[in-house]
């Protein structure tokens, strides 16, 4: 009969008090190798005889894939009393490894609970291996040019700082953090009402810019606000006293109606049916083939005008129509023969050649090179003093003389009655030279002469 003994002792890598006994715990749960029958040689207990028996034997550890997938295992003994010995080693990075337990191989620093870049950032590891750490990258949600590894970023909070509104509007953020991104407002100065969020407001509306009114009317936007819709004026061009507010007015489209081209002149407009702004044509009366598009046509053109002739000459011009060029004449004034027509004459320019001032004179023209009339001087042969310019000279009296016209050759002093009434006059040389030798003489007392 087996009977228990508190003496017998344990094998190695066993714990209890008997474990040869029924009911003990053969296999006892200290036991963290493999728990095997091994064929011992007999042991005596009390005369009994135990043929085989149950031991722990740690065995190689590896057998069991304690290190999972992704990594290699290796036990370097494998007796009973060596136990948790087993390496476990990454296969992407065998420097990683870990004794009695599987390594950890992988490591995403994004993952991390709360996250490292905060939530205001988006976070990127470009290496999960568990050797290549602090290289996780934190991008700014509001800007993702703002990053910075192995931290977070420094973000812009308030995104009216920035100034995405931009002059003649207020910025207003409600929630100045990185987290809330386009939320802020922009108002416009000039019109409160009109306002957009997380973008700049339309706080200017010229309506006439779509040329509502149409090309034959003027268009004025009062008030280019944004909220003021439908304010725009339309001005016919034809009758400005015609218009109307937010539409386009009605205009008298036949532009002939109002008479642009005046009398003398036939105004067709080619299109009266739709509006067309100075598509209106101006024929001339006396000459159908002069006209002008949108405007009154120039009928009369008095070439003279513009003195083509020059100053020697005289011009006339003997047809004004528009369409009759350069049939105007000039004509020399110094001779009235010689003439061309369309451009100037070749008139004579020595106006002594024509000898003006007769026999017993002498003419000198100054200038006989250019166009100059009548400054030729006549002098008198018997009295060289005397002369006369642009006329004959008077040359009765050497010493009496004009220049630029005739001279007074006779004075007859007495014809201003310089002695009186109570007596004669007598003036016995009336040359003009013969100045203060008239004789009064006494009527009724012949010795009152002086």
């Amino acid at each position: 009969r087996i009977q228990k003994d508190s003496n017998v002792q344990c094998f190695r890598a066993w714990s209890g008090t008997n474990p040869f006994l029924p009911g003990d715990d053969i296999c006892p749960k200290a036991c963290k190798g493999t728990c095997a029958f091994k064929r011992q040689l007999g042991v005596y207990d009390r005369d009994v005889f135990i043929p085989s028996r149950q031991v722990c034997s740690a065995g190689d550890e590896c057998a069991t894939n304690p290190c999972g997938t992704g990594q290699t295992c290796k036990d370097p003994n494998a007796a009973p009393s060596s136990l948790n010995d087993y390496v476990c080693s990454c296969d992407a990075d065998p420097s990683i490894k870990a004794t009695g337990a599987a390594a950890t191989c992988t490591m995403d620093e994004c993952t991390a609970n709360p996250s490292p870049c905060g939530a205001d950032q988006d976070c990127n590891d470009p290496d999960t291996s568990y050797g290549s750490q602090h290289d996780f990258v934190c991008t700014c949600k509001s800007d993702s040019s703002i990053t910075k590894v192995d931290g977070p970023a420094l973000c812009s909070k308030d995104e009216c700082a920035a100034g995405p509104c931009g002059t003649g509007q207020s910025c207003n953020d409600p929630k100045p953090t990185a987290k809330d991104i386009k939320d802020y407002t922009c108002t416009c100065d000039n019109d409160p009402a009109t306002k957009a969020t997380g973008a700049k407001a339309t706080c200017e509306l010229d309506e006439c810019s779509t040329s509502p009114c149409g090309s034959d009317q003027d268009c004025n936007d009062p008030d280019t606000k944004y909220s003021a819709h439908n304010d725009f004026e339309c001005i016919c061009k034809a009758d400005p006293s015609v218009k109307k507010i937010g539409a386009a007015a009605t205009c008298s489209k036949d532009e002939c109606a109002s008479k642009p081209c005046g009398t003398g002149q036939t105004c067709n407009d080619p299109s009266p049916a739709i509006h067309t702004v100075k598509d209106y044509i101006c024929t001339c009366d006396n000459d159908p083939a002069t006209k002008a598009t949108g405007a009154k046509a120039t009928c009369v053109l008095d070439e003279c005008t513009s003195n083509p002739c020059g100053a020697d000459q005289d011009c006339n011009d003997p047809d004004t129509k528009y369409s009759a060029h350069l049939d105007f004449e000039c004509s020399c004034k110094a001779d009235a023969t010689i003439k061309k027509i369309g451009t100037a004459a070749t008139c004579s320019k020595d106006e002594c050649a024509s000898k003006p001032c007769g026999t017993g004179q002498t003419c000198n023209d100054p200038s006989p090179t250019i166009h100059t009339v009548k400054d030729y001087t006549c002098t008198c042969d018997s009295d060289p003093a005397t002369k006369a310019t642009g006329a004959k000279a008077i040359c009765d009296d050497p010493a009496t003389k004009a220049t630029g016209a005739k001279a007074t050759c006779i004075l007859d002093e007495c014809t201003s009655n310089p002695c009186g009434a109570d007596q004669d006059c007598n003036d016995p040389d009336t040359k003009y030279s013969s100045q203060l030798d008239y004789e009064c003489s006494c009527k009724a007392d012949a010795t009152c002469a002086s």
